[in-house]
């Protein structure tokens, strides 16, 4: 029987990974990607939810490069349209930004540029885009696809809320026959919901990648004397690029100001600094000439540096959703991160009182939630990953994600089904209309008036739980919610209320695992300690390459991008160079095979790479025939 001949869907697929090889240096697609791009070659409409690091980018510059005409680039991010931008050129990739960096001759070239077909893609913001006159420029171009990326920046229900993106929505009056892609990291259900309502998706697929980050690792410390904490954790890390996120940004000076008298190179970023020291120093740390940033959350959406090794928060987020989009600026490149969180309650105490500051009763209640839902993942005694998976809708099933340290290093469990029922059942008793200090007041027998007055003194919870401390009953409460048993109802004063599970724990259905009870928490274990353990028991996927080496080309990358006023990233990935460093590549052909390495880098760059390896490899052996 002859061979059927090759579907047209399998052509397709042939020359999407060609295209992939020649210009981004990789075989193969990351999860969801294959099948975004598909979709969209298809002309049709799509919404991309995929976590930082995911690959958003290459679901809208791929196609880019199959289509015969433009595609529009949508961002809001005016500074970094640049490197973006560059970062397509080291691929040999057509592409330009128009923004107001730019003046009238320079708009007026790279006009003319787009209207000669000479570019394949094109990034611009919002405000410029809706502009009447460059609305009609560009509908006499034959424009391919639209990609609208941070979308969620569309959403009043977001955490990043942009009017200008509301605008948007004009595209389909104007471009109806276009594709249109929208991308986002962070979005609930009610964002996704939002954001292709407002962009008037037609018949969009949904494409949601795990928001599952493997090689973050998630790590809750108390708060003890942070700045001493942070120069431990600094210690073994004094070339890696990190973050530091702080609350207000008289922290944020003060702390860049002490990590500089110890020798650090750390600037500060927000908003209360001129516009060019903010460029500036984001500058410096986009080409290395910084290893930190010290920042409020002004800095961090869109940027693009790979090689994060670190994200601190030194102060408690406002929420979950911000936090996850925070640390998800470390390790975009796929190489194992930090995500570190100092915890005091008096963090709590000064958002609440910004809280209350606020006149809108809607946005009050709204940040009330969204602190309640931050304090009970830094007070949870369950895995760290599955929290923040599940506040996403994401069912994390695996027993033990061996990159938290809830899960490095787990504390010791017991049965907690009577305890668990003691609590279940002195809050039905009370009527399901307290929350937890009043709960713990009436299992531990509290005189407390408002008790008293409300005559819960009188039922048969009341002092049942002599046996353990106020604190361990909370303690207990808290982690009875995270797993499900029990939920908090309101905002400021919330009140705890029986879940579906509660009636099997009551009726000895169902047994409950606790975690075991400390006499005190201290606040500190020895930092050393969590470190050793972390790298004993979580699996190191950098051990085999050569370290010397790395650094070497490291070294080398910085010159050539110093040399060509980019960041060291655009030239290659610390992915790539550590591929090398395993590799050892001495031909252009082994060269070619190294991940990360398109055909544009391999001319431009593979000579000199080699170069550098080949001396290494004579110098370290110098009787071995390479």
């Amino acid at each position: 029987m002859k061979q059927a001949p090759a579907t047209a869907r399998s052509k397709e697929l042939v020359m999407m990974l060609e295209t992939l090889q020649k210009y981004f240096g990789y075989k193969t697609f990351y999860p969801l990607q294959e099948d975004i791009i598909k979709e969209v070659l298809r002309h049709n409409d799509a919404f991309v939810l995929m976590p930082t690091g995911g690959g958003k980018s290459l679901c809208y510059q791929l196609p880019a490069l199959l289509f015969d005409g433009l595609t529009i680039v949508i961002s809001p991010l005016i500074a970094l349209m640049k490197d973006q931008v560059d970062g397509l050129l080291a691929d040999g990739i057509s592409a330009t930004f128009i923004n107001s960096s730019l003046n009238s001759r320079e708009i007026d070239a790279r006009k003319q540029s787009l209207a000669d077909n000479k570019v394949k893609i094109l990034y611009v913001a919002p405000e410029r885009l809706v502009m009447p006159e460059f609305l009609q420029f560009i509908q006499g171009l034959k424009v391919s696809l639209f990609a609208i990326d941070e979308s969620h920046c569309i959403s009043e229900w977001g955490h990043d809320f942009r009017p200008e993106y509301r605008q948007l929505k004009m595209l389909k009056d104007k471009f109806p026959q276009v594709p249109l892609i929208a991308l986002t990291a962070t979005a609930t259900p009610v964002v996704q919901k939002d954001i292709i309502s407002q962009l008037r998706l037609r018949d969009s697929k949904v494409f949601t990648a795990s928001f599952n980050r493997k090689n973050l690792y998630y790590q809750i410390r108390p708060k003890d004397n942070p700045f001493r904490q942070i120069l431990q954790y600094l210690e073994e890390r004094k070339k890696e690029s990190g973050i530091i996120y702080c609350q207000s940004r008289k922290s944020v000076e003060d702390l860049a100001d002490r990590l500089q008298t110890k020798g650090y190179r750390a600037f500060p970023y927000h908003a209360g600094l001129t516009s060019n020291i903010r460029t500036n120093n984001q500058e410096r740390f986009i080409h290395d000439d910084a290893e930190i940033i010290v920042a409020t959350i002004a800095f961090g959406m869109g940027i693009d540096k790979p090689n994060v090794r670190y994200v601190i928060h030194y102060d408690l987020p406002k929420s979950i959703e911000g936090y996850y989009q925070e640390t998800g600026r470390a390790g975009r490149d796929g190489l194992k991160s930090d995500c570190i969180l100092f915890f005091s309650y008096a963090d709590k105490f000064k958002i609440e009182h910004f809280i209350e500051q606020k006149t809108d009763e809607k946005e009050k209640q709204s940040a009330y939630k969204q602190l309640r839902e931050i304090i009970a993942y830094c007070e949870g005694k369950v895995c760290r990953r599955r929290t923040l998976l599940a506040y996403f809708g994401e069912i994390f099933d695996e027993p033990n994600c061996c990159n938290c340290y809830t899960c490095i290093e787990p504390k010791e469990r017991f049965d907690g089904t009577i305890a668990a029922q003691k609590i279940l059942s002195c809050i039905y008793r009370t009527g399901e209309r307290f929350g937890i200090t009043y709960v713990t007041d009436v299992l531990t027998g509290s005189q407390n008036h408002k008790i008293l007055k409300n005559r819960h003194d009188t039922i048969k919870t009341y002092g049942i739980g002599k046996e353990y401390h106020k604190a361990q009953w909370q303690s207990f409460i808290r982690e009875l919610i995270q797993l499900g048993y029990l939920k908090l109802d309101g905002d400021k004063y919330p009140i705890l209320k029986l879940s579906e599970k509660s009636r099997s724990v009551l009726l000895n259905n169902e047994k409950v695992s606790l975690t075991k009870p400390e006499e005190q928490i201290h606040a500190r274990k020895d930092e050393k300690s969590y470190e050793k353990s972390k790298d004993e028991k979580s699996k190191d996927a950098d051990r085999d390459y050569d370290r010397t080496l790395f650094e070497l080309l490291r070294t080398l990358r910085k010159t050539l991008a110093d040399n060509e006023q980019m960041p060291p990233y655009v030239i290659f990935h610390d992915t790539t160079l550590k591929e090398m460093s395993i590799y050892y590549p001495t031909s252009l052909e082994d060269f070619r095979k190294i991940k990360g390495v398109g055909e544009q880098k391999l001319q431009k760059y593979g000579e000199i790479f080699i170069k550098e390896i080949t001396g290494y490899c004579n110098q370290a052996s110098p009787s071995h025939s390479l």
